[in-house]
Formats: C-alpha cells, sequence, structure tokens
C-alpha cells in the first residue's frame, strides 16, 4: 500500500443482484415482475465502496473468486471505486456468494447462496494494514484482531448483524471495549439490551464503548459521546425510498468520514442520515452510496426551497441543520458516480464518462 489507509475494512463480499418496483412479494407457485434490477458487489463492499466515495482511502480485505461473479466483483472494486485489494487475495475454485434482495414497500427481502470461506474469517485481514480507522461486524468470528488495531491507534467502528438464533446474547458485545464506537439499529439496540425503547438502549450502552448511535431509519438517529458529553437526536432526511438495501453501512462511512475530520456529534450524525437518506433513492447496496456531487446537489436545492418557503417551514429547519455542509464539501469538479446496472458485465465500464 502506498500511503496509510483511512479505513480498512476486512469481511464477505457478495454479488447483490437487487429486484425493485415489486407490486408483491411471489407467493408459492407463483410469479411477479419487477420494473427494475441491478447488480453491485455487496456485503462489506456496501461500506468500503461508501468510504471511497467520500473521499476516503479505503482498503478491503476479502477473498474474491477468479469466476465471473467474482472477477465482476474486483473490477468495480479496484478499477471502478479506486478501493486498495492489496490486502485482499483471488480464490480459484470457489463459488462467489451471491444474494439477491427484493425491495418491497420501502423494505427489503433476501435470499443468499455461499460456500464456506477458503480462509478462516480472521484471515480475511491479511496482515492487518495500517488504518487510522477499521470496521468490524459483531456476533461472528474473526475478531481477533480488534484488540491490537486498538492497541496501534486504529479506531474501530463495530455494527452487528441479525441473530438468527434470537438469542441476542450479550457475549457477541464483548469486544466492544476495544472499539471506538458502536452504531446498531433500533431494533439490534433493544433486542442486545432488553430495553423498550432506542433512547433507553442507547443509554445502557453507553457504557460499553465511547461513542454509540442508534439509527431508527425515517425516525432518525440517537447518539451519545460518553468521553465528551456530546449527546444528539437528529431526526432523518425525508426522502422517497426505493431500495434500503446498503443504507446502514452507507451510515456507517458517513460517520467515519465526520470522525476522522473531527466534526463535532450531531453533524457527524446529521451528515449520516443525509448520506444513508440519499443513498436509498437509488437501487443497489454499495453503488447507491452518494458521492460529494449527490451531497452538493442536495444542498443546494434544499437551499433554494427553504428561501422560498416560511421560516418554520421543514425544509427551512433542514437548511438549518445542514448549515455545515458549504464548508466540509470539497471545492473544485466532482466526478460523477456510477450506478448498479442490470448486467453481470466479465469486464466493468470504468472509464465510461457518466
Amino acid at each position: 500500500m502506498a500511503r496509510q489507509l483511512d479505513l480498512f475494512v476486512p469481511g464477505v463480499v457478495f454479488l447483490d443482484v437487487i429486484f425493485t418496483g415489486l407490486r408483491e412479494l411471489p407467493e408459492p407457485g407463483t410469479e411477479v415482475r419487477a420494473s427494475g434490477m441491478g447488480s453491485c458487489p455487496g456485503g462489506v463492499a456496501n461500506l468500503a465502496v461508501a468510504a471511497s466515495r467520500l473521499g476516503l482511502h479505503t482498503g478491503l480485505g476479502t477473498a474474491l473468486s477468479t469466476d465471473a461473479y467474482g472477477e465482476f466483483c474486483h473490477q468495480v472494486l479496484s478499477r471502478q471505486e479506486g478501493i486498495d485489494l492489496s490486502a485482499s487475495r483471488r480464490v480459484d475454485g470457489w463459488h462467489s456468494p451471491v444474494t439477491v434482495s427484493l425491495a418491497y414497500d420501502r423494505d427489503r427481502s433476501m435470499i443468499t447462496h455461499g460456500h464456506p470461506l477458503p480462509t478462516d474469517a480472521d484471515g480475511l485481514v491479511n496482515g492487518l494494514p495500517a488504518a487510522r480507522a477499521a470496521a468490524v461486524s459483531l456476533g461472528g468470528a474473526g475478531t481477533g484482531w480488534v484488540p491490537r488495531a486498538g492497541a496501534n491507534g486504529t479506531l474501530i467502528f463495530a455494527d452487528v448483524g441479525w441473530d438468527e438464533t434470537d438469542q441476542w446474547s450479550v457475549e457477541a458485545l464483548e469486544v466492544l471495549p476495544d472499539c471506538h464506537a458502536f452504531l446498531p439499529n433500533a431494533v439490534e439496540a433493544m433486542r442486545y439490551t432488553r430495553t423498550g425503547t432506542p433512547a433507553e438502549a442507547l443509554d445502557k450502552l453507553a457504557g460499553l464503548v465511547p461513542i454509540v448511535v442508534v439509527t431508527d431509519g425515517a425516525d432518525g438517529s440517537l447518539a451519545i459521546d460518553s468521553a465528551t458529553g456530546e449527546v444528539a437526536t437528529v431526526p432523518g432526511v425525508p426522502v422517497e425510498a426505493l431500495d434500503p438495501t446498503g443504507a446502514g453501512d452507507v451510515f456507517t462511512a458517513g460517520f467515519i468520514t465526520g470522525t476522522l475530520a473531527g466534526w463535532p456529534l450531531a453533524d457527524r450524525v446529521a451528515f449520516a442520515n443525509l448520506v444513508a437518506a440519499l443513498s436509498v433513492q437509488h437501487f443497489g447496496g454499495s453503488l447507491s452510496a452518494p458521492g460529494w456531487g449527490d451531497i452538493a446537489d442536495w444542498w443546494q436545492a434544499t437551499l433554494a426551497a427553504a428561501q422560498r418557503r416560511h421560516p418554520e417551514s421543514n425544509e427551512a429547519a433542514l437548511a438549518r441543520r445542514y448549515a455545515f455542509l458549504p464548508q466540509v464539501i470539497p471545492p473544485g469538479s466532482r466526478t460523477a458516480v456510477h450506478r448498479a446496472t442490470a448486467t453481470i458485465a466479465r469486464l466493468s465500464d470504468a472509464h465510461a464518462e457518466r
């Protein structure tokens, strides 16, 4: 690696195939048609792509098959999105894991097929490259690298997946003292803490890790920084949602971006809410992530709408909440980002102008 990473993300990359525009989910023995679909790298690629599009020098530690699906993911991640794959490996004779996502009624259902990894989960870290920050998903194997990374000064941002056993054992959270921040969604937070509201879950988790952020979809997010005493409750950004796949990963990327830049807690949460909201307007988990051009366009449209409305309008409130954006949006030209396409191409159109 030519220089230190801003963010290192280890884990499994899936090929995601997303169907959108469903009028209903298929019943047994029936067929339904989707008006839209897209293909893109998924899994931990959602977070890596979102962070890279926000300007973070991002490295990915994963295994990618040499089959057509793996080649597609490799081309998109390295050539199109500029992600450092030097800590990853190519594997012969292994079937790329695949997830089919059905986006319906502002939510999604998923079907996944995959074979055991050709290496243990901790091996995906592959040498633990130097990085300012790293992401980890709790509840599974392969977190032994977290204490080492934390001891070396890497800020660890943790999330957690759905517990298929429905046990929600707190043992899954044992690594949190070595982490800098924990970002569960509201359901996960309440299940692990045995509480009834996101606010109660936030308070209970606050003693386990310096920063806790509980996301609650369209209702926004709650956060607390035990080290500084900052507390933030930030409403969601209203948008017309098409596909929520990967929105949590985009949120995490936005929060890490603000953290590494030293922003106040409330601005970090607001920015993360915004980029997650912008992402759900497009289909495809990783390639729905916005770039700075999308953010700048949203800000200009929001500011213009606020100037036409009453000072107490929702548009005016949004403009006040996001008044920090002109100071953080990078100056100069911003390249348009790629969106998910229906075709799984053997060779990526990485250099095509959009």
